[in-house]
C-alpha cells in the first residue's frame, strides 16, 4: 500500500475553514456529509445551493435582490449565475480598512515598501478620483507593470468604477503587447518607466511610447516610476505621484450585476494572436475565496506569497486574496538572483505561511541540489503551492525531503481560461506523491475516453461537466461566440473540454500527463508529455527539455530535445541512460525514437514549455505568433535539423 507523504493532523482538520463549512452546510441542509466525497458529491449534485451556501459562508458583500442563484443551469455555456444580485470586486477586497499590513512589495534590489488596509483604501482612492474622470463602466484600462503595490491599487481603482483590467508584465515585446492591448483598445494605460532583473536595470519608457503610438484608444499614458529616475510627462501623460497626491475621501463603488466583465486575460497559444478570455467579477471572486478559504485555508493572519509576473492568472488570484484579510507578499524580479535560494529568504524574513512558485522553479531548485531545510528556518511554512505544469514525483518527494517534511504540498491545475483551478489541494487530506488531491467544490470534473465515457486508473481527457460561476463571460470580440464554443465546447456537448491528458487515481486524486492538444500518438496509442519529462528531469546533466510528435513513415515518432549542463555532453552512453529510465519508468511506447541536444527551449510567457511551437518548428509550420513566447530566438535551433531527416 502507497503510504501518504503527509497528512494532517486530527486538530487540522477540525479547525479548518472547509470542516467548519462542512458543518454549517450539514446543519442547514440536514445532510449527513461523512467525508470530502460527500461534500463534493453534494457540491456538484445541487449546485445551486452549494454557491449561495458558499456566498453566505464568504459573506459577499452585495446588493442580492432575489434568491435565485442560477438560471439555466442545463445550459453549458449558457447558464446565469446570481442574476439578480449587483456587487463590486474592488469593495470586497477594500472591505478590511484597518492597521493592519496588506500589502508587502519586495524589488530584486532589495527595496521594500508596505501598504496598510487603510493606506490601501485611501491610495485607491485618490486614483479612482483621477480614473473616473477619463473612463467610465465597461471601459478598458491596461497596466504595463512589475508585480508592486501600485499594480494593485490601479486594478483596483478600475474595478471600483467598473472599468475591466487588463495587464502583462514590462519584460513583454512591443509585438506581444500590441497583440493584446491593440484588440481590447484601452483608454488609459498605466506603465512603468522600468524594472529590475537578473542584476539589469531596464528602461521600457520608449516601448510604452512605441506601442500607444499604435493603438488610438490610448488617450492617457500614467507613468509609475519603478527606477526612482525622474522625467518629465509629455502631452498625454501623467505621473501616478500627481494622480495619488489627489485628496482621497471615500470610494462610491460602482455596483454591477454578477457577469459584468472585471478582467481580460489572454490565452498564451501560438496559433494567432492571443485569444482575449474575459471574465466577470462575481465568478472571479466567488471561485477566488473559496479556493483560498476552503481549499487552502487561508485566514486574516496568514502571510501569503506567489512569485507570479502581471502577465499570468496567478497574479489575479494572488490579489483577490485580499479579500480575506490576510497579508500578501509581492516580488518583482528574478527568483535565483542573486542566489537560487533567494525566494527561501522572504519566508523566514516575511514569515511567509503560504509560498507559491512553479512546478518548474521547484525542479531547478531540485537540480541545483538546493536544500532549503538546511539553510533557512522556515518555521512559518505550513503550506507550499506548486502549479503551472504537473509537478513530477521527485518534485514532491524533493519538496518534503528538502525543502519541510511538515507541510501542505498544494498542486494544483486550471488556468487563465477558468482563472481558478478545476483541481486542488485540500487542508483535510493527504498528500500522495505525483497526486493532485482533490477536485474542488462545486467543479464537476471527470476523466473521459474518447468516447465520452468516466474512466479512472486510466488516460484520458479532463472534462468539466456542469457549469461554473468563473467560467469566463466569453471571448473579446467573439459576437457570436464562435470561438469561444470551439475552444471548449466542440468535442462533447453540453460539456467543457480542458485541453489536459489525465487521470483518477485509486485515492481519487489526479495526475495530469500534460497537455492533451500535445499529446503523443505513436502506434495509435496516446502518450502525455509529462509522463517522458518525469523520467528526464531525474538526471542531473540535463537542464531543460521538449518532447514532440515527429509525422515519419505514416506514423508518429517521439522526439526529445534536452539542454545540457555545459560540463556535459549527449553521448552515446547518456542517451542509452535516457532510454533506459524511459523504457523502465513509463513504458518502451515513450522511448523516444531520436534524443537531441538544443541550445535553448522556447517557453510562454508565463514559463510553459511551448511544445506545440517546437512541433510545428520541425515540420516546417509556419507559427504566427511568437510574440506569445518568452524566446522566441529560440525556435531556430529547430530548423532544418539533419538528425530529423533520417
Amino acid at each position: 500500500m502507497v503510504e501518504p507523504l503527509w497528512s494532517p493532523s486530527s486538530k487540522a482538520i477540525e479547525n479548518s475553514l472547509l470542516t467548519q463549512f462542512t458543518k454549517a452546510v450539514a446543519d442547514k441542509r440536514a445532510l449527513a456529509l461523512k467525508n470530502y466525497g460527500d461534500l463534493h458529491a453534494w457540491s456538484i449534485q445541487n449546485p445551486d445551493e452549494f454557491w449561495s451556501d458558499y456566498w453566505d459562508f464568504s459573506q459577499i458583500q452585495a446588493s442580492k435582490t432575489s434568491p435565485i442563484t442560477v438560471e439555466d443551469l442545463d445550459k453549458f455555456p449558457g447558464a446565469t449565475w446570481f442574476p439578480d444580485s449587483k456587487l463590486n470586486y474592488a469593495e470586497n477586497l477594500l472591505c478590511h480598512r484597518s492597521a493592519k499590513t496588506a500589502l508587502v512589495s519586495i524589488l530584486e534590489n532589495g527595496s521594500r515598501k508596505t501598504a496598510t488596509y487603510e493606506e490601501l483604501y485611501q491610495q485607491t482612492a485618490s486614483i479612482h478620483f483621477k480614473l473616473r474622470q477619463l473612463i467610465a463602466p465597461g471601459d478598458r484600462v491596461a497596466g504595463w507593470l512589475p508585480n508592486i503595490i501600485e499594480t494593485t491599487v490601479a486594478m483596483l481603482a478600475t474595478s471600483s468604477i467598473g472599468g475591466v483590467w487588463s495587464s502583462c508584465s514590462p519584460d513583454f515585446g512591443i509585438e506581444g503587447a500590441l497583440d493584446r492591448f491593440g484588440q481590447i483598445k484601452p483608454k488609459v494605460i498605466f506603465a512603468c518607466d522600468g524594472y529590475f532583473y537578473a542584476g539589469k536595470t531596464i528602461d521600457i519608457r520608449e516601448k510604452v511610447r512605441a506601442v500607444v503610438e499604435q493603438v488610438d484608444s490610448i488617450k492617457t499614458i500614467v507613468w509609475i516610476s519603478v527606477l526612482a529616475q525622474s522625467h518629465p510627462a509629455r502631452e498625454g501623460e501623467e505621473l501616478w505621484d500627481d494622480w495619488l497626491s489627489e485628496p482621497s475621501g471615500s470610494i462610491a463603488f460602482e455596483q454591477l450585476p454578477f457577469d459584468h466583465p472585471l478582467y481580460i486575460l489572454y490565452s498564451s497559444g501560438t496559433t494567432g494572436k492571443p485569444k482575449c478570455i474575459v471574465h466577470g467579477q462575481g465568478g472571479t471572486l466567488l471561485q477566488h475565496k473559496k479556493e483560498h478559504q476552503l481549499h487552502l485555508d487561508l485566514r486574516a493572519n496568514d502571510n501569503l506569497f506567489f512569485f507570479t509576473t502581471c502577465g499570468w492568472m496567478m497574479w489575479n488570484w494572488l490579489v483577490s486574496a485580499l479579500a480575506t484579510g490576510c497579508t500578501i507578499v509581492l516580488y518583482d524580479g528574478s527568483p535565483f538572483h542573486p542566489k537560487p535560494d533567494t525566494l527561501f529568504d522572504l519566508i523566514d524574513r516575511e514569515s511567509i505561511s503560504i509560498f507559491g512558485i512553479s512546478a518548474k522553479f521547484l525542479g531547478n531548485l531540485q537540480k541545483e541540489t538546493i536544500k532549503p531545510r538546511e539553510t533557512h528556518q522556515l518555521t512559518s511554512l505550513r503550506s507550499l503551492i506548486s502549479t503551472g505544469s504537473p509537478l513530477t514525483e521527485e518534485g514532491f518527494e524533493y519538496a518534503y525531503r528538502d525543502i519541510k517534511t511538515d507541510m501542505h504540498l498544494v498542486s494544483m491545475t486550471g488556468g487563465t481560461d477558468l482563472i481558478s483551478c478545476f483541481i486542488i489541494g485540500n487542508p483535510n487530506l493527504p498528500v500522495y506523491s505525483g497526486e493532485l488531491q482533490s477536485p474542488g467544490l462545486g467543479m464537476a470534473v471527470d476523466i473521459w475516453d474518447d468516447e465520452g465515457n468516466s474512466i479512472k486508473e486510466e488516460k484520458g481527457e479532463l472534462v468539466c461537466k456542469i457549469p461554473f460561476p468563473s467560467c469566463p463571460v466569453g471571448f473579446w470580440d467573439d459576437p457570436d461566440n464562435k470561438l469561444f464554443l470551439s475552444a471548449y465546447f466542440e468535442r462533447f456537448e453540453n460539456t467543457w473540454v480542458h485541453g489536459d491528458f489525465g487521470e483518477v487515481t485509486k485515492h481519487d486524486g489526479y495526475i495530469i500527463h500534460g497537455r492533451s492538444d500535445a499529446v503523443l500518438n505513436p502506434g495509435g496509442v496516446r502518450i502525455g508529455t509529462a509522463e517522458i519529462y518525469r523520467q528526464v528531469e531525474t538526471f542531473d546533466e540535463i537542464i531543460d527539455s521538449v518532447c514532440v510528435g515527429q509525422a515519419w513513415d505514416s506514423d508518429v515518432r517521439v522526439i526529445l530535445f534536452v539542454v545540457l549542463r555545459e560540463e556535459h555532453e549527449l553521448n552515446e552512453e547518456l542517451k542509452a541512460a535516457i532510454t533506459k529510465r524511459i523504457r523502465n519508468h513509463a513504458s518502451p511506447r515513450h522511448m523516444p525514437a531520436k534524443i537531441i541536444e538544443i541550445v535553448d527551449i522556447p517557453r510562454t510567457m508565463s514559463g510553459k514549455i511551448a511544445e506545440l511551437a517546437v512541433r510545428d518548428q520541425i515540420h516546417g509550420r509556419k507559427i504566427k505568433n511568437t510574440s506569445a513566447l518568452a524566446n522566441p530566438e529560440s525556435l531556430k535551433y529547430f530548423e532544418n535539423l539533419l538528425e530529423l531527416k533520417t
